[in-house]
């Protein structure tokens, strides 16, 4: 089933795109083709590649069939957004110009629909991990970034499997709390935004957070590459309505 043209948004994240994984590549792909073209506005919120080591590898194949892909929903007429993740914040504007999209800073507002929705990726809310924190804050720094990027691509992408690597291991130790957003740091969201809604991803924990009068969805990574499957995406109708859809499209 297809999303109804009556559909302003959707918003998706944490799909951590990668050559092994290509039922989830495919997935993607078939989002973009049958729901993505039915909307107005894509927003990327971040992960949507398992990692990126610079708009220097924009032309491998699996990396140039995504830009097309995307290139040609923007060209269709699709407005597309994207917020950078903890995986692929190196994307810059030369990927940007090559997708047809608008890089955003977070948090993002928007007014549309009739609300006021603020958009994040959600990790830097997850202030319990202060060992993340410190890397974020590192990694964010425009000095460090020029530095890595002028590294040899090969160089860079072996730093960063050591990485992953490194953070895989760190996952094993740290609690359900730790790796998840703090009421605290929502509430600032909250209040430095004025927004009614928040959607974010990184968790890796779809739901719907009810804080006083106003809501915080939590989008789902997607996963077909290993049981169970799992995926989708909100939608944002003309009337303000929110909705949760699985990978199929139907309603979660």
């Amino acid at each position: 089933m297809s999303i109804p043209a009556r559909t302003l948004a959707l918003f998706i994240s944490d799909l951590h795109l990668q050559e092994s994984h290509p039922l989830t590549a495919a997935a993607f792909f078939r989002f973009l083709e049958e729901h993505a073209r039915h909307t107005r506005q894509l927003y990327l919120l971040g992960d949507i590649f398992e990692y990126w080591a610079g708009d220097d590898d924009l032309d491998t194949p699996f990396h140039a069939r995504i830009l097309a892909s995307l290139r040609a929903l923007s060209d269709s007429g699709v407005a597309l957004f994207w917020i950078a993740g903890n995986r692929d914040f190196l994307v810059g504007q030369g990927f940007a110009d090559a997708a047809g999209l608008t890089l955003l800073q977070e948090p993002h507002v928007i007014e549309i629909g009739g609300r006021r929705i603020a958009l994040v990726h959600g990790d830097a809310e997850c202030t319990l991990d202060s060992k993340y924190m410190a890397f974020r804050a590192m990694v964010r720094q425009p000095a460090w970034q020029q530095q890595f990027l002028s590294m040899p691509l090969d160089q860079r992408k072996a730093i960063i499997a050591g990485m992953r690597e490194g953070s895989r291991e760190a996952h094993t130790t740290k609690t359900y709390d730790i790796m998840d957003v703090t009421p605290e740091a929502i509430d600032a969201l909250f209040a430095a935004t004025g927004a009614q809604v928040l959607i974010h991803g990184h968790t890796h924990r779809p739901d719907i957070h009810r804080h006083g009068e106003r809501l915080r969805y939590v989008l789902p990574d997607w996963e077909l590459d290993a049981e169970p499957a799992r995926g989708g995406w909100i939608a944002l109708a003309e009337d303000g309505t929110l909705s949760r859809h699985a990978i199929n499209g139907s309603a979660a």
